[in-house]
């Protein structure tokens, strides 16, 4: 199926439009993301619905989606570890912060660290997509860091068990994702905005 409607996507593509090679793989691998995540998105959507926890779910992504917009971080290297650790992140965490119960104090330090290793790590950026303006990684990390901390506000001043434990898995996972440990464990290279300005020396940013 997966073939199926990226072929068919290409062929059409192709034959409207006069893009050289460069272009069209670079299409193609457009197409084959959004096909992706699509398709991981209604079976998580589904798998949701199934075990009852849809709301659940649907508020843990859109807290965890908006720190991820500016933090960035590291992408699974192949579809299958992509859907694997997907479900887990966005079926398995929601389940857990409904029952989980943490102790007030314990929350505010566990903000606390994940507050400060954000400001330290974010943006993290991958070898595709390096982030090499220096203006915009600032800001990254700056509204990266205010989204951090606001989190951190919001679940200590509501009091909601649930939420609470939505905002601070969300920066957990955001954390895990732009760690130089996690890079270095899946062998991925890290800071790429460097050896990108270390290979193009005249670019201008």
């Amino acid at each position: 199926m997966k073939k199926f409607i990226i072929n068919k996507c290409m062929n059409y593509i192709k034959k409207t439009n006069n893009y050289n090679e460069i272009q069209l793989k670079e299409i193609e691998y457009g197409i084959t993301s959004v096909y992706l995540t699509i398709s991981k998105m209604i079976f998580i959507l589904f798998l949701s619905i199934v075990l009852n926890i849809f709301k659940e779910v649907i508020i843990f992504m859109i807290c965890f989606n908006i720190i991820r917009t500016v933090g960035f971080g590291l992408h699974a290297t192949k579809s299958w570890i992509c859907w694997i650790s997907s479900t887990i992140a966005f079926v398995l965490v929601p389940f857990i912060c409904i029952y989980l119960n943490v102790n007030y104090y314990i929350l505010q330090v566990a903000f606390l660290i994940n507050v400060l290793l954000i400001f330290k790590n974010a943006p993290a950026d991958t070898k595709k997509r390096p982030i090499v303006n220096r203006k915009k990684r600032n800001l990254y990390k700056f509204m990266a860091t205010m989204i951090s901390i606001g989190y951190s506000v919001i679940a200590i001043i509501d009091g909601n068990n649930f939420m609470s434990n939505c905002l601070i898995f969300s920066l957990i996972l955001e954390n895990i994702l732009i760690s130089p440990l996690t890079y270095k464990l899946f062998k991925l290279p890290y800071n790429n905005y460097i050896d990108f300005l270390k290979k193009h020396p005249d670019f201008t940013y």
